[in-house]
């Protein structure tokens, strides 16, 4: 291909006018690898998180509702007035904190593009942004894109708890921001109230903003034990400070939607619209309008999706108890972690592609949430599946 003489190879080989790299370290990110190695080979997909069936048949008759009727063109760059005023009210309803549609919530094209704005409506050349390793893999970008630094913590194998001591110690001058996400990607595990306790107290009296991933918040186990998802918006310290991000795609089983919404205090909220503006501008129109007439007329689809994901949860554990893979605790999402220690001491990215070719099943390498690549020899399952796909995993990696 000709270029002419503005696109001569540099001694290195790449063109002279191409300025170099603003994400040097960064390659197509694991999930598109895997999912693209699973197509090649037939395999079955549990590394991406996605559902393998389809959302409910009304939300999907009122999408096409809305198009009918000629839902087509912009919407309010902030979403839609019904949506923004059914997520008020959800908001109210579960954890007695109140934002103003008008002014306090905003919807977004998913959520990786919410944490994104987020994160450049703060965040400036030397600013220091604290984030928990395993960490999901959109946020150092985005961190590293606005010109921040990420520090991680870290949370400790095997049970992912965060040491707040160590927080505390990485904390400085420059740190603006702190990312937290529960239920987390990709352990499963959740953040307790005292944990929620210990972070209100150390931003306290600080310039610290909080970006809370809170896409989960549906799928958590174990509430009959007293576990329940501990949202920011229940810590009147950390809601002052917040930004908070939840997700359509994941309680509604509508991934591909990239729908999402962002909460924060009317200052914070102003910052983030205005990034939000130029970032991506508005979301799918009849979209929002039916998530809206959803979200109104069965509330209760939300409040039972943790027991439909638990049922699944236990239904793929049951496939897995007479493998050789040894099953981490799993206290929300819809992923779960497994060992193959006893099966194998390649690394886990190794393992995941022979995993995928010779027997069939896809999954991810916890490894690659790691800064430092550190390798416990796990891998990560999605059950966001049928049964049957999960049977059929699960007979296969029962061989191995």
């Amino acid at each position: 291909m000709n270029f002419g003489d503005g696109g001569r190879l540099g001694s290195r080989g790449r063109m002279a006018f191409f300025p170099s790299s603003r994400l040097p370290n960064v390659g197509t990110t694991i999930f598109t690898v895997m999912s693209r190695l699973a197509a090649e080979h037939g395999a079955i997909n549990l590394s991406q998180g996605f559902p393998d069936f389809s959302p409910s048949p009304l939300l999907l008759e009122r999408v096409a509702h809305h198009m009918a009727a000629g839902a087509n063109q912009y919407p309010p760059m902030a979403g839609v007035a019904p949506l923004r005023e059914a997520i008020a009210e959800k908001v109210a309803r579960l954890y007695l904190a109140n934002y103003d549609p008008e002014s306090e919530i905003t919807v977004t094209a998913g959520a990786t593009q919410a944490i994104y704005t987020a994160i450049a409506s703060c965040v400036r050349p030397g600013d220091e942004v604290i984030v928990f390793a395993p960490v999901y893999d959109s946020y150092v970008p985005g961190i590293e894109l606005n010109g921040g630094h990420a520090v991680y913590a870290h949370l400790r194998f095997p049970d992912f708890k965060p040491d707040w001591e160590e927080v505390r110690a990485l904390i400085t001058p420059r740190t603006r921001m702190i990312i937290i996400n529960s239920p987390h990607n990709p352990s499963g595990t959740l953040w307790s109230a005292d944990d929620m306790a210990m972070l209100e107290t150390l931003v306290r009296d600080s310039k610290i903003v909080v970006v809370s991933d809170e896409v989960y918040e549906h799928v958590v186990f174990d509430q009959e034990t007293g576990r329940r998802h501990e949202s920011v918006t229940r810590y009147p310290g950390l809601r002052e400070r917040s930004f908070v991000i939840s997700s359509f795609g994941k309680t509604y089983h509508v991934t591909g939607w990239k729908v999402a919404y962002c909460l924060a205090p009317r200052a914070l909220s102003t910052e983030f619209r205005k990034a939000h503006q130029f970032i991506v501008f508005t979301v799918h129109h009849p979209s929002q309008l039916a998530l809206a007439d959803f979200m109104r007329a069965k509330p209760e689809f939300a409040d039972n999706l943790a027991d439909f994901y638990r049922n699944k949860r236990d239904f793929f554990r049951k496939q897995l108890e007479a493998s050789k893979f040894e099953l981490l605790p799993c206290a929300g999402t819809y992923f779960q972690l497994a060992t193959y220690a006893a099966i194998s001491d390649e690394p886990d990215t190794s393992f995941v592609q022979r995993l995928t070719r010779e027997f069939g099943v896809a999954a991810i390498p916890v490894s690659v949430f790691n800064p430092d690549g550190e390798d416990k020899r796990v891998i990560r399952f999605c059950f966001a599946k049928t049964e049957s796909t999960l049977a059929a995993a699960g007979e296969r990696l029962r061989k191995i």
